[in-house]
C-alpha cells in the first residue's frame, strides 16, 4: 500500500492584514450597523445575534475587516453613536484562511494611500504604556542598575541589556500620540512618567554606586575616558542624533503598524537609559564633565526621538485624514443613514474628523 501525501494548501488564501470587530449596539441602531457593514467592500464574515447582549441590552454583530480600513469603519460606527450606546471591540487576527477575505483584501489593497494604521489600537497601546506605576519604576530602575554595572566594568553587553529592559519608549510614544491627537491629559501623563522614571532611576543608581564603592565592590576611582567600549553614552556627536532620528521613525512605525519585532532594535540602538544611568554613576564619582556629557546625550536622544516620532505620526495622520475625507463619499454610508460627503461629528470633534470639502 502506497501512502499518499496530501497536497499543500493552495498559496495565497491566508490573509494576515485582517482585524475582527465585535460590536454591541441597541436593536434600533443595529439595522444601520448591518447596512454599513454589508455595503462595505472591506467587511466580510458578518454575523448578527439579535437580542443576545446584556448591559447594555442590544444586538451583537461580529465582522472581519481589512486592516487598512478599520479606522474608517470605526469612525462611521461612532457617527452612529455605537460607542455611546453600545461598544466596539477591536481584535487582531493572526491569520484568516478564506477566499472571500482574500478577494476583499485584494480589492482594497491598491487604494490610494495604503495605510495599515489602526488608530484606535495605537491610542490603546500608548495609554497602557504611560502609566506611572510601581512596575514601570522597577523596570526603569533595574535597567539603569544593569547599565551601571556595564559602565563600572566597561561591558557593552550589559549596556545593550539595559536598553532592552528600559520601558522609556512607551511614554515617549505616548507624548507623540497625545500631541497628534491633541490630548493634553495624555501629554501630562506621558511626560510625568518619563521624567519621574528617569529621575528615580538616576537617583537610585547614584546611591547604589556610593554604596558599592563604600563596600569595595567597585573601584575607588574610574577613568571614564579609558572605557572605550561604553564611552559613547557620555560623548554625544552627530551620529547620536542621526541614529536617534532613524530610531524614532522606526519606533513609531513599529507602534502604528503592529510590527513589534522592530521595536527591540529601536531600544537597542538608542542610549537613553544608559545615558541616564551614567549621570548617576559619574555624579557619584564627582566626574562632572562625564555627567554633563551623559546629560547632553540623554537630551539629544530624547529630543531626536520625539521629533522623528512626531513627524512620522503626523504624516501618517495626514494620510488617514485624507483617506477619511475620501471615504465620506463612499456609497456604503447612505444605506446606513449617514450623510454623504461629511461627518456628523465634524463639528463636535474636528481633530478626529475632517471638515466637508
Amino acid at each position: 500500500m502506497v501512502a499518499t501525501v496530501p497536497a499543500p494548501p493552495e498559496a495565497g488564501h491566508t490573509i494576515r492584514a485582517v482585524v475582527h470587530l465585535r460590536i454591541v449596539a441597541p436593536n434600533a441602531a443595529c439595522r444601520h450597523v448591518l447596512d454599513l457593514l454589508e455595503n462595505s467592500e472591506s467587511a466580510f464574515n458578518i454575523v448578527h445575534f439579535e437580542g443576545v447582549a446584556r448591559k447594555p441590552d442590544g444586538d451583537l454583530v461580529l465582522a472581519d475587516v481589512a486592516r487598512k480600513d478599520v479606522s474608517l469603519l470605526v469612525a462611521d460606527l461612532r457617527e452612529l453613536d455605537v460607542d455611546v450606546d453600545g461598544s466596539i471591540a477591536i481584535e487582531e487576527v493572526d491569520a484568516e484562511i478564506s477566499k472571500i477575505s482574500e478577494d476583499a483584501f485584494r480589492h482594497r489593497r491598491d487604494d490610494f494611500g495604503s495605510d495599515p494604521v489602526v488608530w484606535e489600537n495605537v491610542s490603546s497601546r500608548t495609554s497602557e504604556n504611560v502609566e506611572l506605576s510601581y512596575s514601570y519604576l522597577i523596570f526603569m530602575t533595574a535597567a539603569m542598575l544593569i547599565a551601571s554595572v556595564g559602565i563600572y566594568f566597561n561591558q557593552p553587553i550589559l549596556i545593550v541589556g539595559a536598553m532592552v529592559v528600559g520601558p522609556d519608549f512607551g511614554p515617549i510614544a505616548g507624548v507623540c500620540v497625545a500631541i497628534v491627537n491633541r490630548s493634553r491629559k495624555l501629554v501630562r501623563r506621558s511626560a510625568a512618567a518619563l521624567f519621574i522614571g528617569f529621575l528615580v532611576g538616576t537617583v537610585v543608581t547614584y546611591l547604589m554606586t556610593l554604596l558599592l564603592r563604600e563596600v569595595g565592590q567597585i573601584p575607588e576611582t574610574i577613568n571614564f575616558d579609558s572605557h572605550s567600549l561604553v564611552r559613547f553614552i557620555s560623548n554625544p556627536d552627530f551620529f547620536s542624533v542621526y541614529v536617534a532620528l532613524a530610531a524614532g521613525v522606526v519606533g513609531m512605525l513599529s507602534l502604528t503598524t503592529a510590527k513589534s519585532s522592530a521595536l527591540v532594535g529601536v531600544l537597542i540602538s538608542v542610549a537613553t537609559v544608559p545615558a541616564a544611568s551614567n549621570i548617576g554613576v559619574a555624579a557619584a564619582y564627582t566626574d562632572w564633565a562625564t555627567a554633563w556629557g551623559a546629560t547632553a546625550q540623554l537630551m539629544l536622544n530624547l529630543t531626536s526621538i520625539f521629533v522623528a516620532g512626531l513627524l512620522t505620526l503626523t504624516l501618517q495622520r495626514r494620510i488617514y485624514m485624507r483617506r477619511r475625507r475620501i471615504h465620506l463619499s463612499d456609497g456604503a454610508r447612505g444605506p446606513a443613514g449617514l450623510p454623504i460627503g461629511q461627518s456628523r461629528r465634524a463639528d463636535i470633534d474636528p481633530d478626529q474628523e475632517p471638515a466637508a470639502e
